[in-house]
């Protein structure tokens, strides 16, 4: 919980109880929507509203804390803010594991003389556990 009220400090928000809650919930899975989110939180605090929670996803994302992961045709994932890397998406049961960034976004940009905003790199395929499901 300490590391959670440290990143939040850092990025100059309060380490109010729904911040926290959120954040945990997100970390013990990784990538999580905003529906897998509040069933989480709310098991600890019943009296939360799912608005709460959804406005501080937004204010968390804002100011990089969290990662809104958008996936095709679903609900965006939220992540905690991590080192660049890509997404690898299962197409057949959603789930999202990450996987190491191997090129450099700033050599890119350098060269092309372009602002980077923003870094975000989905792969969509199937997942090796899906893949062993079909070949049973």
């Amino acid at each position: 919980m300490q590391h959670y009220i440290e990143l939040l400090k850092v990025h100059g928000l309060k380490s109010t109880f729904q911040r926290l809650q959120i954040l945990e919930a997100i970390g013990m899975c990784g990538h999580k929507d905003i529906d897998e989110i509040y069933n989480d939180v709310i098991k600890t605090h019943p009296t939360i509203s799912l608005a709460t929670v959804y406005k501080n996803l937004i204010v968390m994302n804002n100011n990089g804390v969290l990662f809104e992961v958008s996936v095709l045709g679903k609900k965006s994932k939220y992540e905690i803010q991590k080192e660049d890397h890509l997404h690898l998406i299962c197409t057949n049961c959603g789930t999202i594991h990450d996987a190491p960034l191997e090129i450099s976004f700033d050599k890119i940009v350098s060269v092309e003389n372009f602002e980077l905003n923003k870094k975000e790199i989905n792969l969509y395929g199937t997942c090796s556990n899906c893949c062993e499901l079909k070949v049973s």
